[in-house]
Order: structure tokens, then C-alpha cells, then sequence
């Protein structure tokens, strides 16, 4: 394919510079054969089947050689959604401020093309170079048998999106320089998972972090995401952002994930709910650590334990008999594979080894009722009822008020109940201190946040629950994964079964000292397989 006419845009008027023969000569051809402006076809017999090589050739010509141009509403012409088209196109060079355009096909690839960008971004006297590469596919129109470009937000640059645009001006926040709990700066490169993370943190804080905003051009999305820049025409003075996380700790958090495939881990203190790490091993960049919504698995037995001993249905030392099944309103449940049964069980037994069927044979005993559970995880841990304000985007889990099958399968970690990573590390620390401290990312201080707040366990509740840790860590299902670590221990495992998967969730929760931690790995087995040594490792850095 040929090169040609270059493209300036002044002042939102497109300036022609006279290049070699290629678009320029084309077009006029084109014209000819009633091609060019949208009204070819018109005098042509309608074809059918995927367009041929030629077709394909002439079809990206004409848009690259329109586009080059600064022609947007001849470039949407060619494209088999010309509104949507036009938009974009023209707000490429009006918005976004893009000029001197210069696109060079590469080898077609069937029916796709692929191209090369050059061009410049200027405002107010400043210009910065911009390169990219892209793509087109050329298909047949469904209703005039042209050949046409088969049109995407990513044809005009491979990071936009459906309903997003390009500008260029000054940056909706002034950057941030985001900071550890000592001062260590924080950044993408070297802590990956937290892209995302610090991009809503500038967001949501650049205007009160003290700083200036760059002028950049950058994609405005349609969503409420923030503005993904792309490039810097002028540096802003960034402001310090102090968070409450840990360099050290996130660092091990990041390793730690690598090793899972769609893994999560959460760190914080028990003792004031500062976040310490969220670290997330995704591809979709989704901040599951934080605003996942699935089933926890026998994490959630944490909960649970502490609303038998609230109701006084029995306590760590009371009977909590392991049996082969269980059966609640005409649905059968088991423990894993390998577990014997014990029928003369206490409930730190049972706890200790997972056993489903004790909980679920418990929750029948009065006063425990459909909503006991939801009552407890909202009154004395905090979950379920929407409030918090971590200082980033959260779900704070979800208990339901379940009848029927659900209700024991709620007390398992199945069911209706929803949780990630950072509620069930608040669970935990909750449970070993006694005390809900909302967990948060940057202190209210900044903002004038108002932390939500729940009253928390009886000390005698907490100090079983945290003894039934320690029994799990050191004699339990999460002897494994704890192993080697000194100080005050305990952990929770949990394995989440889902439909459609042939392998659990892994999920695992544990404390050491004045950190707590939990992770999820999706589809990575029994807890202790997966999760259980990303929190280990987590609470080696931090503990």
C-alpha cells in the first residue's frame, strides 16, 4: 500500500501537505469509480462473501488515506458504523489535538491490516511526538455489500474502548506521588498489582495532595474510571499521597501472587485497620483483593463459631460432633475426602480439622435462627452492611438472612455468602483482638471519612476463637502452610466449591502478631494448597 498526503491540523483546520503518490492518487481513482465520500456501491453490482484481497487493499487505503488527512467524516464513510465513527475520528484531531498524522500500513493478514502511527500532539506551544501501532479488519457490509472497515474504538489506538475518547489538556487530578507508611515511594514498576490502585487513588486525592496537573493526552473513558493517560506533553508538580501500606510487606504480597494464577492477598493491622498490602495476580487488572464478591469457604466458619458461642449454643470446649453427613432440609452434606469422623468432637476439634458437619448440625439448636448469622457478621464484624470507606473502591461481604438448604450452606462459606480477601482478613482481625476496626487504605484524616463501626465480640468470644486459630495453625489443616513461623500464630483454611468448576477456590486466613492476612486463589484447590502459602509469606514480611 502506498504512503501520501500528510495531515497538519491548525487552529481545528486541516493544512494539505502534498506527499508522494499513494492516498492522494488512490482516491482520485477511487472518486472515479464511485467509491470515495460513502456513495460507492451505489452504481455497482451488490456483492456477497468476505472481501477479497484487492477489496481489502482498497478498502484500508481509502479510511488510512482519509484519516491520514484529517478527514474524519470521509474516513467514517468507509466504515460500516459511520456515526459512531465520525465521533471518534473527529475528536482525534479536534480533542485530542493530534496532527501531521503519518500511518504506515504493514503485510495484510487476510483481511486484517495492520498499521503504524506517527504523529504529533500539541497545545499551547508545547508538542511531544506520539507512535503507536494498531489494526483494522475489512468485512462486508451487511446491507450494501461494500466492502468496509469493520469498525472498533481500537482501530483508531488499541487501548480505547467502546464509548471512550481522546483529549488533551491539563489532567482531571494533578499526579500523585503515592507513599508507604515511612515514606517510600510507591509505583507501578515495582509493585504491578497496585496500576490500578494508584491510578483511583489519583483520581479521588490529586486535588488534596498538593500538587499541579500535567497536560497530557490521555483516554477518557466512559465509564467512571479515571483518565488512562498516554502521553505527557508537560510535567505537573505532584503532591504526596501518604497510604497506610507497607513497602516490605507489599513487596513479599506481589511475589507471593505470582505464584497463583487469578490470586488475591490482603494484609492489615489488627490493632488500628491500616492496610499493609493488597496485591492482586489478574488479567483482567480487577482489584479482587479488595472488591471481589464469591463464596469464602470455611473462612467462614469464623463467623459462624463466634455466633454459637454468642447464642450459647456451645463453646470451644463444648460438644461439636463430626459426622460422616449432615443433613439440613433434605439436602446432604460432607466433609472432605480422608476425614474421620468424631462424634465426641469438641468444636476447637472440629474447627481445627474443618469438619462441616458439626456447623451445620449446630445451627439447628435454639436460638440460632435463619438470620443469626447475618446478625453477627453485621453487629460484631462489621460485614455486610455497605458502609465501608476504605478510601478506595470495596465490597465489605455479604451475609444474607437464608432459609432452606442455604442457610447451612451459609454457614460453610457456600450459599448466599459473598466475601474477598480484604473482609476476611478484617474477619480475622476482629476475631483475635476482639475489636471491629474498619479496614482502610488512606487515613480519613485527608478526606474527613467517617469509618463505619460495629461493636465487635465479647472478650470471651474472641479469646476462643483465637485459640481455635492457633490450635489450626499449629496442630490443624493449616499446619502446613504456617509452618516455620515464630511469634503468636493462627489461620483458618478454606476450600470454596463452585459451580462449573472442576476445582475449588483456595482460601486461607491467618494472623501473626499485629498483622493479619487472607487470601483467595481462584480454582487453586484446598486452602492450604494455594492461599495458605501466599499468606505465610505475607506474614513472614510483616509479622
Amino acid at each position: 500500500m502506498g504512503k501520501g498526503v500528510k495531515v497538519a491540523v491548525v487552529g481545528g483546520a486541516f493544512a494539505v501537505m502534498i506527499g508522494g503518490a499513494g492516498y492522494g492518487a488512490y482516491n482520485i481513482v477511487s472518486a472515479l469509480d464511485g467509491g470515495g465520500g460513502g456513495s460507492a456501491g451505489a452504481a455497482e453490482t451488490r456483492r456477497s462473501g468476505p472481501p477479497d484481497k484487492e477489496e481489502v487493499r482498497e478498502t484500508a487505503d481509502a479510511f488510512l488515506g482519509a484519516w491520514e488527512k484529517g478527514q474524519a467524516a470521509e474516513a467514517a464513510s468507509y466504515t460500516n458504523n459511520a456515526a459512531d465513527a465520525g465521533v471518534l475520528l473527529t475528536a482525534y484531531g479536534e480533542e485530542a489535538r493530534i496532527a501531521r498524522v503519518d500511518i504506515t500500513p504493514g503485510v495484510p493478514r487476510g483481511a486484517t491490516v495492520p498499521f503504524t502511527v506517527k504523529a504529533t500532539v500539541s497545545l499551547d506551544g508545547v508538542s511531544e511526538p506520539l507512535r503507536y501501532t494498531s489494526a483494522l479488519t475489512v468485512v462486508r457490509g451487511q446491507t450494501t455489500g461494500r466492502a468496509l472497515v469493520d469498525w472498533e474504538p481500537s482501530v483508531v489506538h488499541p487501548d480505547l474502548r467502546d464509548g471512550d475518547t481522546l483529549v488533551t489538556g491539563e489532567s482531571a487530578q494533578p499526579p500523585i506521588e503515592a507513599v508507604d507508611r515511612d515514606g517510600t515511594v510507591l509505583t507501578r514498576e515495582k509493585y504491578p498489582s497496585l496500576g490500578p490502585v494508584l491510578d483511583t487513588l489519583r483520581e479521588k486525592y490529586g486535588d488534596k495532595a498538593g500538587g499541579s496537573p500535567a497536560v497530557e493526552l490521555s483516554i477518557r473513558h466512559a465509564t467512571d474510571e479515571a483518565d488512562t493517560p498516554l502521553l505527557t506533553l508537560a510535567e505537573g508538580e505532584p503532591g504526596k499521597l501518604r497510604t497506610t501500606l507497607s513497602a516490605e510487606v507489599q513487596a513479599a504480597a506481589e511475589k507471593a501472587v505470582q505464584a497463583y494464577p487469578e490470586s488475591s492477598v490482603v494484609a492489615l493491622k489488627p490493632s488500628t485497620g491500616e492496610v499493609l498490602a493488597v496485591a492482586n495476580n489478574r488479567d483482567d487488572g480487577f482489584n479482587a483483593a479488595f472488591q471481589g464478591q464469591v463464596a469464602p469457604g470455611s473462612t467462614m466458619k469464623i463467623i459462624t463459631a463466634a455466633m454459637l458461642i454468642d447464642n450459647g449454643v456451645t463453646s470451644m470446649n463444648g460438644p461439636a460432633p463430626c459426622t460422616d453427613t449432615a443433613t439440613w432440609q433434605s439436602q446432604t452434606f460432607e466433609n472432605l475426602t480422608g476425614m474421620e469422623p468424631n462424634e465426641g468432637a469438641t468444636l476447637a476439634n472440629s474447627f481445627l480439622r474443618s469438619c462441616n458437619t458439626a456447623f451445620i448440625k449446630l445451627i439447628d439448636e435454639k436460638p440460632v435462627d435463619d438470620a443469626s448469622l447475618t446478625r453477627e457478621a453485621q453487629e460484631r464484624f462489621g460485614l455486610g452492611r455497605d458502609d465501608w470507606k476504605t478510601g478506595i473502591a470495596s465490597f465489605d461481604g455479604s451475609v444474607p438472612a437464608s432459609g432452606g438448604p442455604d442457610r447451612a450452606a451459609n454457614a460453610i462459606g457456600q450459599g448466599q455468602v459473598q466475601m474477598n480477601p480484604l473482609n476476611m482478613a478484617s474477619v480475622t482481625a476482629t476475631a483475635v483482638t476482639g475489636a471491629f476496626r474498619q479496614p482502610y487504605l488512606v487515613p480519613p484524616e485527608l478526606d474527613g471519612r467517617q469509618l463505619a463501626q460495629a461493636k465487635g465480640l465479647p472478650s470471651e468470644t474472641s479469646a476462643q476463637l483465637k485459640e481455635m486459630m492457633r490450635l489450626t495453625a499449629t496442630q490443624g489443616t493449616a499446619q502446613q502452610a504456617m509452618s516455620g513461623l515464630g511469634g503468636d500464630i493462627g489461620a483458618k483454611t478454606g476450600s470454596a466449591e463452585v459451580d462449573g468448576n472442576a476445582t475449588s477456590d483456595s482460601w486461607f486466613t491467618g494472623f501473626r502478631n499485629d498483622v493479619a492476612a487472607a487470601a483467595m486463589a481462584q480454582q487453586g484447590g484446598h486452602g492450604g494448597d494455594a492461599a495458605g502459602p501466599i499468606v505465610a509469606a505475607v506474614l513472614r514480611a510483616g509479622g
